[in-house]
């Protein structure tokens, strides 16, 4: 006889890691970042935004 399907319980979602802005750009406001063997420039603007660029 077959058994009554029952869903499995939701897997809680993990937490992504967070790194302050200020840490990762350092005085600067500007980092590089290398993924895949690509340069990507990370900078802060004057307004307060972030812009990444290859």
């Amino acid at each position: 006889m077959d058994k009554p399907f029952t869903p499995a319980p939701p897997q809680p979602q993990a937490v992504p890691r967070q790194i302050d802005s200020k840490l990762l750009l350092g005085s600067d406001d500007r980092v590089v970042i290398v993924h895949e063997g690509q340069q990507y420039l990370l900078r802060q603007t004057r307004a307060g935004k972030l812009i990444l660029t290859k």
